[in-house]
């Protein structure tokens, strides 16, 4: 089978590359699940962008590399920044209904933002309205072809170039060999290797895992953001509670009734979302509970429905009204700053493979992502991925190349993202950090094991796991998102990138 252009995923960032590409060509859009199912999908709170009274760039990008802690790209930062406003513009264009107040559009405040500038759709679906509208654009164009549950195992590399990747359908059970004149990962999020976590069901770090085994260059991949309050119900999925909660005015409370972030941060609940986390985890431990409570009692219950209704009636399926109860959370993985490197236009290292959005490296978010910048990298770099590739566009379409042998863990998936949870998590220390290397690299890999989308899930799992335990236990610092236990502070000499490749140790530029 063959196209002009390969996009693997169907969120934000394969959908806007794909509506760039139409235009040169062909273009196989493959989604692993149904094309609703990404973590675009599930994106509650809004997009970050300079579109208010009182706000510019300037402002914007400020915020975005005082949150990054010292490793955004300034470059990528810049170019977020500046092409967000007119991003966003396309895709009020193309109908995206973003909540406006008074015929204006309704800007909100989130955590380590310095200006209302949070746009957000339908109170707190921004994410699913976004993917809604570039569907139907690109849906709209002929040269764009739809692929569903059809799962991207690995890349197909032929002396250094990749021409294509093999596609696996679980309902046939069978692989077909995709070819094409340059490949787009946008398959999302890793965060289905942690025990705990908001991503879907999909977010196994696929694209990571295949990029990994093709020979690209993956890197910051020890930076993963914990979302403070994810829902912690007993028989409820760990279901995010957006940090625009507390940016409209939720408060965050221990087991005894007390607000307590004022002892931790000046901005309190609106502290970055690393600072939180760690806060929570500490007043857990003083506290002896199991989890914090987010209270938003204090506001008016129309409010509440009406400001986030999604959220509100999720709870409530639960038994839990948030305009009378407090609800109940605890930390969960939530989305991965590293990924496979790239440069502003979403080239790897190996020609013809591109990437963008959250499976992407781009260097935007540096250590810890500024909150509503990720649905903007997805529609600022996806676009910019997409231009890029059409300079493949007269090349000669490969036909050769091939994958290695797929060899799978012999392991519970359960027990790799405990181990993950436990050993990789919110706060790491280098014993810890070893002991989880030495019990992924045990793990014995089998190629005679039955083959099914969840057994490469559990391949890319187990991967991804290894990669993040390696690259944490190197960098020997806190920053960010990591936190290492037995390196508190941050350390000028690892003010740098890590890059791991496979074959060789975890470095840093």
């Amino acid at each position: 089978m063959t196209s002009d252009f390969l996009v693997i995923g169907a969120g934000v960032a394969g959908l806007r590359a794909a509506i760039e590409l139409a235009e040169a060509g062909r273009v196989l859009v493959v989604a692993k699940d149904t094309l609703k199912e990404s973590s675009s999908e599930y994106a509650q709170g809004g997009i970050a962008v300079a579109l208010g009274e009182a706000d510019d760039v300037d402002l914007h990008e400020r915020d975005t590399l005082v949150a990054g802690d010292g490793l955004c790209d300034p470059r990528a930062v810049r170019t977020l920044v500046e092409e967000g406003p007119v991003a966003v513009r396309q895709l009020i264009e193309w109908g995206a209904e973003f909540d406006r107040e008074d015929g204006a559009l309704a800007l909100t405040r989130e955590g380590a933002h310095s200006r209302n500038r949070i746009l957000h759709a339908h109170g707190d679906s921004t994410g699913q309205e976004i993917a809604r509208t570039l569907y139907r654009k690109a849906a709209s164009l002929p040269n764009i072809e739809f692929r569903s549950f059809s799962a991207t195992t690995d890349l197909l590399v032929d002396d250094g170039q990749v021409t294509g990747a093999v596609v696996y359908d679980d309902r046939a059970r069978e692989s077909t060999l995709v070819h094409a004149r340059a490949v787009l990962l946008a398959t999302g999020g890793l965060g289905r290797v942690f025990r705990d976590t908001t991503n879907p069901d999909i977010a196994t770090g696929d694209g990571i895992a295949m990029g990994y085994f093709a020979g690209a260059e993956i890197a910051d991949i020890e930076f993963v953001q914990f979302h403070p309050t994810a829902l912690a119900l007993k028989g409820a999925p760990r279901f995010l509670l957006s940090e625009a909660l507390r940016g409209e005015g939720a408060y965050l409370k221990n087991a005894r009734g007390e607000r307590f972030m004022h002892r931790y941060h000046p901005l309190e609940e609106l502290a970055p979302r690393d600072v939180v986390s760690r806060s929570m985890v500490d007043e857990m431990l003083r506290t002896g509970s199991e989890h914090i409570v987010l209270d938003l009692t204090h506001l008016k219950g129309d409010f509440i429905r009406a400001r986030f209704p999604r959220i509100y009636q999720t709870c409530l399926r639960y038994g839990l009204d948030l305009a009378k109860s407090p609800a109940p959370v605890h930390p969960a993985a939530h989305y991965a700053m590293g990924g496979v490197r790239t440069n502003l236009d979403g080239e790897t290292n190996l020609p013809r493979l591109y990437a963008a959005g959250e499976v992407a490296s781009t260097g935007v978010h540096g250590a810890n992502r500024l909150a509503s910048n990720s649905l903007l990298e997805g529609v600022v770099f996806g676009a910019r991925a997409g231009a890029a590739m059409r300079r493949w566009a007269g090349a000669p379409l490969l036909t050769g190349g091939c994958a290695p042998a797929p060899r799978f863990p012999s392991v519970e998936e359960s027990e790799i993202r405990n181990l993950t949870w436990r050993k990789c998590g919110i706060a790491r220390c280098a014993d810890g950090l070893k002991q989880a290397i030495r019990d992924l690299e045990a793990v014995p890999l089998r190629e005679d094991a039955p083959r099914g989308v969840s057994s490469f899930e559990l391949r890319s799992i187990h991967t991804v796991a290894l990669l993040i335990a390696r690259c944490a236990l190197a960098r020997q610092e806190s920053r960010g998102a990591h936190f290492r236990t037995d390196f508190p502070a941050k350390r000028p000499e690892f003010a740098r990138h890590s890059v791991i490749t496979i074959g060789h140790d975890a470095g840093f530029r």
